[in-house]
């Protein structure tokens, strides 16, 4: 599993027009799910991801997670995280997990993130989005299991 966290001021996701999730300041996270992956695995990055410490201390140094920063998450579906590109020009995603393991996994890390009490919304699993962010840093952190 891939979690690509992006530490924004704001982000927001929307389908077909409609703004479906919104967060002001805390992490973007665009989750990729890989066919080896499990529940324990979305459990475990679901952890990961809220005690991530990269949010300034009063020093600027990055020391506090999204967690103790009260952040909010907005969790995208991302199968695109496991593109092979070792051939030719055209992406291959032989790696990634199937639609309906991909789905329940993501459904399993959004619960997790929430059970760690970061407030998260999510985009629509599989739709075609549009999603706006003001990466603060700019800081991106790629997490994988």
């Amino acid at each position: 599993m891939r979690a690509l966290i992006q530490r924004v001021s704001r982000a927001s996701v929307r389908v077909d027009e409609e703004v479906i999730g919104k967060i002001g300041r805390g992490f973007l996270i665009l989750l990729g799910v890989g066919k080896s992956d499990s529940e324990e695995t979305a459990e475990t990055l679901a952890r990961k991801s809220a005690a991530l410490r990269i949010f300034p201390d009063d020093n600027h140094k990055m020391n506090i997670s999204l967690k103790d920063a009260a952040g909010e998450a907005l969790v995208i579906s991302q199968f695109t995280l496991y593109a092979d590109t070792h051939k030719g020009h055209r992406p291959a995603f032989t790696d990634a997990a199937p639609p309906e393991l991909a789905e329940r996994l993501y459904e399993k890390y959004v619960g997790a993130l929430r059970q760690e009490g970061i407030r998260t919304e999510t985009g629509r699993f599989a739709a075609f989005m549009n999603v706006e962010l003001l990466n603060e840093g700019p800081v991106t952190i790629l997490l994988e299991l």
